[in-house]
């Protein structure tokens, strides 16, 4: 039943955006949401009480809300609260933001290196994944590992290539250990 729920509404909202021609206009402000309320974590439990009555969270939804992001993805909010989904938002909206990035061919990869890269060197790595995949554009998240000891790990979805130095010495220590003398 969970997976029903994000299905349906996350394709209903995408359905609607695509229709309106604003799945870049959508996907931003569905991207502030989740930011709000991964930063705002005790929103979520107040939006679930059961002690407080749903006008009163609709009140909290436009107190928050109003004017910042389309009606659209409010009364999203709102029909949620109503039909007692709230505690699915996230997933409806992580739903709703897959469905655009497939459409628009959009990646997401994670980069993790040894030490921090450049701008020129962000690009770079860009560039190439865009040159070896079928993504028109990529959201990219880089992070330091200095256990990395040098090279790099790239995740783009179920795919890891992992060129790290650290890798790179343990896959030696378990071939000499293999080693029969």
């Amino acid at each position: 039943m969970a997976k029903l729920i994000e299905k349906v509404y996350g394709e209903a909202l995408f359905e609607l955006a695509v229709e309106e021609g604003r799945t870049t206009e959508l996907m931003e402000e569905i991207k502030l949401v989740k930011q709000v309320l991964s930063e705002n974590p005790e929103l979520a439990k107040m939006m679930q009480h059961p002690g407080i009555p749903v006008k009163e969270k609709e009140q909290v939804i436009e107190q928050i809300w109003g004017g910042k992001i389309s009606r659209e993805v409010s009364g999203l909010m709102v029909l949620l609260l109503k039909k007692e989904h709230y505690g699915k938002l996230p997933q409806v909206l992580d739903y709703f933001l897959e469905k655009v990035r497939e459409k628009e061919r959009i990646g997401i990869a994670y980069v993790q290196t040894a030490v921090a890269l450049s701008d020129a060197q962000r690009e770079k790595v860009e560039k190439r994944l865009l040159e070896t995949t079928s993504y028109r554009t990529f959201e990219m998240y880089f992070d330091v590992e200095p256990e990395l000891i040098g090279g790099m790990i790239i995740r783009i979805g179920d795919r890891v290539v992992d060129s790290s130095i650290k890798t790179r010495l343990e896959n030696l220590s378990r071939q000499l250990y293999q080693i029969k003398l």
